[in-house]
């Protein structure tokens, strides 16, 4: 996700606007990968706006993770690395994303599934059923699983949003949307991934991932490379507040290098 109505860089021409945004944030969520395994020459398009070094954490396609379940996918999944291929190094991880209904039990399935996928990329799983959360049983096969093959576990912290009724229409909306799971801060590799969802309120967005301040100074004075993803119900305000959090890890850990100073946007004109 690098355009948004309210951000800066939507009125830019749509070649321009995650060029825009990389000058904002350094990684971003490959949400639309989901829906669609996007053409070669657009994934060569992305990596021809950002550095070297930016991150894309790329959602599997549906196909795979939702309508196949991890089973006889040999061919999306092909098709998939390779449209991906031209970002290189910026490929941080593929994120496996499962669905609700993908429980406990489903465990098997996503072990074979990790042991057919190339060793040329990382890999990071989202669960989702509250089994994987409530049964110690369950979270200890499925980091094992993990662990296996040096895959990640993705936490999706949504405890700061159902804290408390909704208060808008995008809270609303979110409300039915969003998992209700316990709060998991364990990485199990050096590249953790942390998806936070706060309000549309920012004090309480701030007041929220206080505890994550916490867990990636700790990580990132454990020599880990964290990549932290802030969200908000109407996420109007995302990559500013992403940029905040930023500053508030990088004012307890100093050498942390700073974010990139934003391209500005100029006004239109009609000359």
């Amino acid at each position: 996700m690098w355009s948004h109505r309210s951000w800066p860089g939507h009125r830019l021409p749509p070649t321009e606007r995650l060029r825009h945004y990389a000058s904002w944030c350094d990684a971003v969520e490959g949400n639309t990968t989901f829906y669609a395994t996007p053409a070669r020459d657009t994934v060569t398009a992305w990596a021809a706006q950002t550095a070297p070094d930016f991150r894309f954490v790329l959602k599997l396609p549906k196909v795979i993770t939702h309508e196949r379940r991890l089973t006889d996918v040999g061919e999306p999944l092909r098709a998939f690395l390779d449209a991906i291929e031209p970002l290189g190094p910026r490929a941080h991880a593929l994120w496996i994303q499962l669905p609700g209904s993908f429980a406990p039990g489903d465990i098997p399935a996503l072990g074979r599934f990790l042991a057919q996928l190339p060793q040329s990329h990382r890999y990071a799983v989202e669960v989702r059923h509250p089994g994987f959360f409530t049964d110690a049983h369950a979270a200890r096969l499925l980091g094992a699983t993990l662990a296996a093959v040096n895959a990640e576990w993705i936490p999706f912290d949504t405890t700061a949003f159902f804290a408390s009724p909704p208060t808008s229409d995008a809270e609303r909306d979110a409300w039915t949307k969003k998992p209700r799971v316990p709060l998991r801060s364990l990485a199990l590799t050096d590249r953790p991934i942390v998806r936070y969802l706060g309000r549309d309120d920012t004090a309480r967005t701030v007041e929220g991932w206080q505890r994550w301040i916490d867990v990636t100074v700790t990580w990132l004075r454990e020599g880990r490379s964290p990549t932290m993803f802030i969200h908000t119900p109407d996420n109007a305000d995302a990559p500013v507040l992403a940029r905040r959090f930023h500053d508030e890890v990088r004012a307890r850990v100093p050498e942390l290098d700073a974010l990139p100073e934003p391209i500005p946007v100029e006004p239109l004109t009609l000359f």
